[in-house]
């Protein structure tokens, strides 16, 4: 698909295919703590409410009460959406981009009704959906649906690591969202790495391991 300036996303790539249309983005790759969250969203363009679609965006434009205003308005609409999680102990053990992946594919089994057609922001597309796919970087700067499910994994990953802050406080995880901030690392020093931790993720294993280089 020829490149085109856009300053906000449409359903000019949903429109293009037939069918239930997905949209699946992810949250939290970057961070050293917490799970990594995907979100998959099926949006009707022909019901789908003005102010969805003017405010919809990707949702690292957004501030977080904007993205949970839009969350909850999409909850009102007969918009399809799933939520997918793979764990701290499936991203040491898979590595970031398949636990990615995987997320992924059970956001999209969330839904549960099976598309016609996905697209996945990025440049990768998962293995084993139940439908066609392709890969649209920048995606949810693109696509409608792929801004809604950028949003529902941020808001879904936020929440839960507001939780995990609960269970393990000192790190500043309600704030940072598990990313390697100042807070974060102070907490670190003080208390060391608990099991939400990314032991695979170097400033993690360079704590656990400080003589390896």
């Amino acid at each position: 698909m020829p490149k085109r300036p856009n300053t906000h996303p449409d359903f000019r790539i949903e429109l293009s295919k037939s069918g239930l249309i997905v949209g699946v983005d992810e949250a939290g790759r970057g961070p050293w703590a917490g799970p990594v969250v995907a979100g998959a969203a099926i949006l009707n363009p022909a019901t789908l409410p003005r102010d969805l679609i003017e405010g919809l965006d990707d949702s690292k434009k957004l501030k977080a009460e904007k993205r949970e205003a839009l969350l909850m308005r999409l909850q009102q609409t007969d918009a399809v959406i799933g939520v997918g999680v793979a764990s701290v102990a499936e991203i040491d053990n898979l590595n970031i981009l398949q636990a990615t992946m995987l997320a992924m594919g059970r956001a999209v089994a969330d839904l549960g009704v099976t598309p016609d057609y996905a697209l996945i922001d990025g440049n990768r597309v998962p293995q084993g959906l139940p439908c066609k796919a392709e890969a649209v970087v920048k995606g949810d700067s693109l696509s409608l649906s792929i801004a809604a499910a950028s949003i529902v994994a941020k808001v879904n990953r936020d929440h839960m690591m507001a939780e995990l802050d609960q269970q393990y406080p000192g790190y500043g995880w309600a704030r940072n969202a598990g990313y390697g901030t100042k807070a974060h690392q102070e907490g670190l020093k003080s208390i060391g790495v608990c099991v939400e931790h990314r032991k695979s993720f170097a400033p993690i294993r360079k704590m656990l391991s400080p003589d390896d280089s």
